[in-house]
């Protein structure tokens, strides 16, 4: 099982040692970062987030609840109270961890923020197309491939597509019946 709880500034550097190249960094953030990573631009990227009923982005680490040991990192921003919608980004797993479903586990927790906490209607995310086994992941969590947006970046002379995923929340609540308990006659 995975928990979600706030990142907060005691976790940079386990995410700034995580990400120990401009590749790696790319493929986490895009453009938002520049390389290396430092606890200042970290400290930007926190601001104003994690307040319910005020923020418009939430961010957290992920905890495996059978270690207790933090394996992930994930986002929901650009939170739309207009259109009930949200952008999942920043998914990175712990490289000594990968391979072991955290991935579509912490999507899975993630969409459970926002299609129940935050009572969102859509939730979405880009992944680059190379990336397959994050692909993989958020297929089993339940996510729609919406398309692909080609060539949306270069770097280092090459182009990166964007793979654009969804999920509706009558999909979420098909995936995730809710439970309904009986009072006690």
């Amino acid at each position: 099982m995975i928990r979600l709880e706030y990142f907060t500034p005691s976790d940079f550097d386990q995410l700034i040692t995580w990400i120990d190249s401009p590749h790696l960094l790319m493929n986490w953030s895009g453009p938002m970062f520049n390389y290396p990573l430092n606890p200042d631009k970290l400290d930007w990227y926190l601001q104003d987030s994690n307040v319910p009923g005020a923020s418009d982005v939430f961010i957290f680490k992920a905890i495996d609840t059978t270690t207790e040991a933090v394996v992930g990192h994930i986002s929901l921003g650009s939170i739309s109270q207009k259109n009930n919608a949200a952008r999942v980004s920043r998914v990175f797993i712990d490289p000594q961890q990968r391979g072991r479903g955290f991935a579509a586990r912490m999507l899975t927790e993630v969409l459970r923020f926002g299609f129940e906490q935050l009572h969102l209607h859509r939730i979405d995310l880009g992944v680059y197309s190379f990336n397959e086994a994050a692909i993989r992941a958020y297929t089993r969590a339940g996510m729609q491939r919406e398309g692909c947006s080609r060539d949306v970046l270069k770097y280092e002379g090459e182009y990166w597509s964007l793979v654009e995923m969804s999920m509706l929340k009558p999909e979420w609540q098909a995936l995730h019946p809710a439970v309904v308990v009986e009072a006690a006659a």
